[in-house]
Parts: structure tokens; sequence; C-alpha cells
């Protein structure tokens, strides 16, 4: 474990899920308003950066709970996914599909846009991990 100070593990502590809501929020925003994907995907690794900073990359694994590796080759599955919809509905790859039935309270219709969205947060959160834990690793 690494040596922080008091106040920065505290402020870490505090500043994880406000980063991590903030994040999602920019998923969400993404596909009506400047934000998206690739913002959250950096405020989401920008959070988990913290937690390594402060407690080291093995502690920020294990709050991540998956190898970040992983997490970017999912991330390539759901948006190739979403664009193979279009394909799948006779219209071109990554043309937008919004089914009717797909329809959440808080982020309202979902679309073929907003999972590509979600494909890349999810790549670039786990790219900007990697790469992070990876050079905190190598000290």
């Amino acid at each position: 474990m690494n040596q922080s100070s008091i106040v920065l593990g505290t402020a870490v502590r505090l500043m994880l899920p406000v980063l991590l809501v903030y994040s999602l929020f920019l998923l969400q925003r993404g596909h009506h308003a400047p934000g998206g994907g690739f913002v959250g995907g950096l405020v989401a690794a920008a959070a988990f950066s913290l937690v390594a900073l402060s407690d080291g990359p093995g502690r920020a694994r294990r709050i991540l709970r998956v190898q970040p590796l992983r997490l970017m080759g999912l991330g390539l599955l759901v948006a190739a996914g979403s664009g193979v919809v279009g394909l799948i509905w006779g219209d071109a790859f990554l043309q937008g599909i919004w089914p009717k039935w797909a329809y959440l309270p808080v982020i309202g219709k979902i679309g073929t846009p907003f999972t590509f969205d979600v494909g890349v947060f999810m790549v670039v959160l786990g790219f900007a991990l990697e790469v992070f834990f990876t050079l905190l690793e190598d000290e």
C-alpha cells in the first residue's frame, strides 16, 4: 500500500462516488448534448486513477472488479454490436435504431447510439486504466 496523505485518502473516498455518478451523467447526456462515452470514460478513469494514486493500483483494481483489458474487449463488442443492429433491421451499419419498447424512465428512449456510447465508455475506461495501472506498477 502506498504511503499517501490522510487528506488525499479522505478526498478520494469522498470524490470517487461523485466522479463515477458524474461520468454516468456525461454518458447519458452524450447523444443529446456535449458529453458521451469518451468523456464519461475519461472521468471514470480519472476517478479510479485517483484511487490508484492514493491507495495503490491493487486497491483500484479491486474496486473496479474487472480487468481493464476485458473491459476494453467487451466495450468493442458492445460498440460493434450496436452497428450490427442496423444491418439486421435492413439498414446501414451503425444506423441509429430506436425500438419502441426500449425506454427507461431517467434515460428516455434507448437506441443504438446510446449503446454505441456505452461501448466507447467501456473501451476508453479500460484503455486509460490499463495504461495508468501499468505505469504505476512498473515503478
